[in-house]
């Protein structure tokens, strides 16, 4: 069933309200993915905080000419999936870099972080990329290794400790 006008207008605001509050996006193409695939590939966006969207690539375009993502313009051809990104910069990256490991039909199309096309050779790199969190968790780790050291050295007793204890 075709898409009425002021359907096609609501769905060109929504896309472009997604894409303003986006860090990052992903585009691929689908074809030849199987529904429950994708029903899963879907459970898993939600998980991450990645907002997962197929619509019309005109419709896309329009949506997307106004936003940080306009250098997807080029890519929407053919069936397309964007993914965004709404929290973690990486999120979109490693939910579909995960599904292109188990899926082979699921082809990247594009990455953009920010305003700005990244090459596709950069994917896995970026999904590799800690997140926020764990990136914060690791630093604390290292400012903290330091000190653990220092009161391991001064609590733990010494050899000479040892041998008089006998």
């Amino acid at each position: 069933m075709p898409m009425r006008i002021d359907d096609k207008k609501i769905a060109v605001e929504e896309l472009q309200d997604v894409a303003n509050k986006a860090v990052s996006a992903v585009a691929a193409d689908y074809h030849g993915t199987s529904v429950a695939e994708l029903t899963q590939l879907r459970a898993e966006a939600r998980a991450s905080a990645v907002h997962l969207k197929v619509i019309r690539n005109t419709l896309a375009k329009r949506a997307l000419s106004e936003t940080k993502f306009s250098c997807f313009e080029d890519l929407l051809v053919g069936p397309t999936m964007l993914a965004f990104s709404l929290e973690d910069p990486t999120s979109a990256a490693k939910l579909v870099n995960n599904f292109t490991k188990v899926n082979k039909n699921f082809q990247v199309k594009g990455l953009s972080l920010g305003d700005s096309s990244l090459e596709l050779s950069k994917l896995s790199a970026i999904a590799n990329m800690p997140s926020r969190d764990e990136a914060l968790a690791q630093l604390a780790g290292m400012l903290n290794a330091p000190m653990n050291k220092f009161c391991l050295l001064y609590t733990s007793p010494s050899p000479r400790d040892q041998r008089g204890s006998r």
